[in-house]
């Protein structure tokens, strides 16, 4: 069966990338790596105002938050006045994907992640958009973008850094 599904995996791969699976009787297989799926790649927050119409569906940008905190700085603050700024976003729906980094407990990470999108979606309402036009996702830790921890196991603060944050995106056909 294993060499059936290696068989059939053949065709998967668009490169000599393989990975390495542990067959029946513990013998190795190898079998060829898909090729990335394609992501969505953000829209830098200063040049936000415009291209939002140009790239429904896009990331509008990233919000980054400080080790245990919640509230935003002045750059967040500068960021989500910008997008509120623009006309597109006012009749939009947007999904605000709360993320932790992975220190602590897993649902402390959870209810962070809630707090930090709540907080954007709070600012975005203070700045004339509909809070029922936004929905608010947490994810805690489950979706890094970066490493927490180097390979030797030490930690990672510029990449805890980069997973504490949320990410608001553009509904495609602003529908919820």
């Amino acid at each position: 069966m294993t060499a059936g599904l290696a068989y059939m995996l053949a065709g998967c791969g668009g490169g000599d990338d393989v990975a390495r699976q542990a067959g029946a009787n513990g013998a190795s297989i190898e079998l060829p790596v898909p090729a990335p799926s394609p992501t969505k790649t953000p829209v830098k927050s200063d040049s936000l105002p415009g291209e939002i119409a140009a790239n429904p569906g896009a990331s509008l940008t990233t919000i980054g938050f400080p080790q245990g905190g919640g509230g935003l700085n002045d750059a967040a603050k500068a960021a989500l006045d910008r997008l509120a700024a623009d006309p597109a976003i006012k009749n939009a729906r947007l999904t605000l994907r709360g993320h932790s980094d992975s220190e602590g407990d897993d649902g402390a990470n959870r209810i962070m992640s809630r707090k930090r999108a709540e907080a954007v979606r709070d600012y975005l309402v203070r700045k004339g958009l509909a809070r029922d036009r936004m929905r608010v996702i947490a994810l805690g830790e489950t979706r890094p973008v970066a490493p927490n921890a180097n390979p030797d196991g030490s930690d990672d603060s510029a990449g805890r850094a980069r997973n504490r944050r949320v990410e608001i995106e553009r509904d495609p056909a602003g529908s919820m």
